[in-house]
């Protein structure tokens, strides 16, 4: 399940199917990972316990984006986290983040994203700037043993990375100044990508943080097998039909055992990576899928249709 990244402009960067280098003996705990990219074992479940969030709105304007990198350590584990978030100035019609930029006035949502398997934080800012740019922090943990030039590579890491990404959470609310004093910490999400899509989704399972009041998968299945758990939350996937590396059937079966509000945006020829045809269906219907989520925001919800049509590359399954 190795990954490759590799950067596009207007396109996701990581993730192509390629053998990873590990150790001989598969640890017993990530051979249901493995096993999951073919099929989860997820049995599928109806919607029992919908997600409301509180009614409100998004803001109504773009927002020139900051960009930060900061240093967290979580026992032994080094996890330098870029940050890109609202901030003060003129809104160029494409997202430049311009380095410890003051942030913007105002609180918003915090969105902990996880990358695939050999890539970087960086190789999704095509993505995780237009987050910033409608009105949330976005958080991207460069984790040590699965990230684009770790010194000890090793694919099956990805069971430590939940844990990661809470503390990375934690730790971002435990700072101090003024990008800390712009998070609202009644707002969070997760979202990831192939291997990060299976650390989100750990997040909502066998590493339940109850923070969390959204998570995005993205070209993901389950986590070690286990069923989801927890208070509800709302849940998007985004997938290719055409996706060598973690198959369709398995993401949508991770999709259908969700027992929260559920949508699921199906890329018609989509592969693995996120390319430039698909990117504005799958920016777009993410981003009112965390308006909704996160915000509240009831139009946000009514404009998911046109959104994922965008481009015609895409169909909606809703269940939110």
């Amino acid at each position: 399940m190795g990954l490759a990244a590799t950067a596009g402009t207007g396109a996701l960067a990581a993730c192509s199917a390629e053998t990873a280098t590990a150790p001989t003996a598969t640890p017993s705990s990530a051979v249901p990972i493995l096993a999951s990219t073919t099929a989860s074992s997820l049995p599928p479940q109806d919607v029992s316990a919908p997600y409301t969030p509180p009614p409100g709105r998004a803001p109504g304007r773009a927002h020139a984006v900051g960009r930060q990198v900061l240093q967290f350590q979580r026992e032994d584990r080094s996890l330098p986290t870029t940050v890109w978030y609202p901030a003060e100035g003129p809104v160029p019609a494409t997202p430049e983040p311009a380095d410890d930029a003051a942030p913007a006035r105002g609180r918003f949502p915090l969105v902990l994203f996880s990358h695939g398997l050999t890539a970087q934080p960086g190789d999704y800012a095509a993505m995780l700037a237009r987050w910033a740019q409608a009105g949330f922090v976005v958080a991207g943990p460069t984790y040590p043993r699965t990230s684009y030039g770790a010194a000890d590579f090793y694919a099956l890491d990805i069971v430590n990375q939940p844990a990661d990404a809470s503390f990375v959470i934690d730790s971002l609310l435990a700072t101090t100044g003024p990008l800390r004093a712009i998070i609202d910490t009644d707002r969070i999400a997760a979202a990831g990508h192939s291997a990060g899509g299976i650390t989100t989704a750990g997040l909502f399972s066998a590493h339940r943080d109850e923070r969390l009041k959204a998570g995005m998968v993205l070209a993901g299945t389950d986590f070690q097998g286990a069923a989801f758990t927890g208070p509800p939350a709302a849940m998007l996937f985004v997938h290719g039909r055409k996706d060598n590396t973690v198959a369709y059937r398995a993401g949508h079966a991770v999709f259908a055992a969700v027992p929260w509000s559920r949508a699921m945006l199906t890329i018609t020829d989509g592969g693995h990576v996120t390319g430039a045809a698909d990117f504005e269906a799958t920016t777009g219907t993410s981003t009112e899928f965390f308006r909704w989520a996160l915000y509240g925001d009831a139009a946000a919800k009514a404009r998911l249709p046109q959104a994922a049509a965008t481009g015609e590359v895409a169909t909606l399954e809703s269940g939110l």
